[in-house]
């Protein structure tokens, strides 16, 4: 992801922006604006001025209700992170890894600003010659996000989880959405069609696995612990020259959580060549060789922080959190999509259908997932639930 010349065409002459972008910076030290990434939430955008670049978010408020608490948990990371990444003895295995700094506005007295309209406006450091990957194109990709995304584990597992809001409470907690759903579907104005039969005909057969984590964790199987909230693979950034995960991104979603909501998502984002937003339903197929890289990448970085417990229900994680995507992203299309952002009527329907089929391919190869965490972690298979 580099920042764009002076000629780009994507460049926002909006005034308003433009404001906004230098309580940050200053007056006239913006040399230009432009809309950065496909996020679903967030309105995202790369501010240039004549000596760096940054990234200006509006978060959006509806989801996130307390920004300032989004905040505090970006200051705790940091505070948390950066000293680790100043120690020879912490990063000595990899040669570059960056963690977004919080640029506070030039008033100082917040990390954030508020502009008349009512936006809440935080602006970060940017990650300079790397790339994000929407759809992975071979292992040694996959590898390289299995490897980030254990490598940031490492870096903040230590983390008092106190320290650290939950700022978006029931966020993968999959039982909730699955109340969600029930409550939106009796409301639903949407127009029945054969294939909103087929995903409330699938939801119905899998009710009773979505409390899967969540019962492991009240049995005391499971942890809770400080997360990301949001690894999809295309919030991993990759250096431009050599491949490899030099920092995560979209920091919003971190939280105190289970790591197999990270793990899950990163095996749902990573394993399926095809993408979130295909439209042939034949090409979404879980990789089994694409799992295998993520999970060798991921192991070796944070394989030291796992126990018995974790690794078992590594394979569960995979498959509840493609279900659960597919979940929420029906119950918006049944509200009309009010929460992911849409391109037409049915594209939340669409997307949900994709990660319907993701489930059903992970649930053809869970054995095979299985013996792969346990020959990959060296792990004798944990006593089953």
């Amino acid at each position: 992801m580099t920042a764009p010349s002076e000629a780009d065409p994507g460049a926002s002459e909006d005034p308003k922006l433009r404001t906004i972008a230098e309580a940050f910076h200053g007056p006239g030290a913006i040399r230009q604006i432009r809309a950065l990434g496909n996020g679903n939430v967030n309105d995202t955008y790369l501010v240039q001025t004549s000596t760096d670049s940054f990234v200006l978010q509006r978060l959006n408020t509806s989801v996130f209700a307390n920004p300032e608490q989004v905040m505090g948990n970006l200051q705790v990371l940091g505070e948390h992170v950066q000293p680790k990444l100043e120690q020879s003895s912490e990063v000595a295995d990899f040669s570059r890894w960056e963690l977004p700094r919080v640029i506070p506005p030039q008033s100082g007295a917040v990390l954030w600003h508020c502009c008349p309209e009512g936006g809440f406006w935080r602006c970060t450091s940017f990650v300079a010659n790397a790339c994000s990957i929407d759809r992975i194109e071979h292992a040694q990709q996959a590898l390289q996000v299995g490897a980030g995304l254990g490598r940031f584990h490492r870096l903040i597992h230590d983390i008092p989880c106190e320290e650290l809001h939950d700022t978006l409470e029931g966020f993968h907690v999959t039982p909730r959405y699955l109340d969600l759903y029930h409550q939106a579907l009796v409301r639903s104005s949407a127009k029945p069609c054969q294939q909103t039969e087929a995903c409330i005909a699938f939801i119905r057969e899998r009710e009773a696995f979505c409390g899967v984590l969540e019962q492991a964790r009240q049995r005391g199987e499971l942890s809770i612990r400080p997360i990301h909230g949001d690894p999809k693979c295309n919030n991993v950034m990759l250096d431009e020259s050599s491949g490899e995960a030099i920092a995560l991104i979209d920091l919003d979603t971190v939280k105190p959580g289970l790591i197999h909501y990270d793990i899950g998502d990163g095996l749902r984002s990573c394993c399926n060549r095809a993408g979130e937003e295909c439209d042939d339903l034949d090409q979404v197929v879980f990789s089994i060789d694409l799992a295998r890289a993520m999970l060798e990448g991921y192991l070796r970085e944070a394989g030291s922080v796992l126990s018995q417990w974790d690794l078992h229900y590594i394979p569960a994680a995979a498959r509840l959190i493609s279900f659960e995507l597919g979940l929420r992203f029906f119950t918006d299309h049944l509200n009309g999509n009010v929460y992911f952002k849409a391109s037409h009527p049915s594209h939340n329907l669409q997307r949900a259908l994709v990660q319907f089929r993701l489930t059903e391919s992970i649930e053809h190869q869970f054995d095979a997932l299985q013996a792969l965490v346990q020959e990959l972690s060296g792990a004798t298979a944990a006593r089953p639930c």
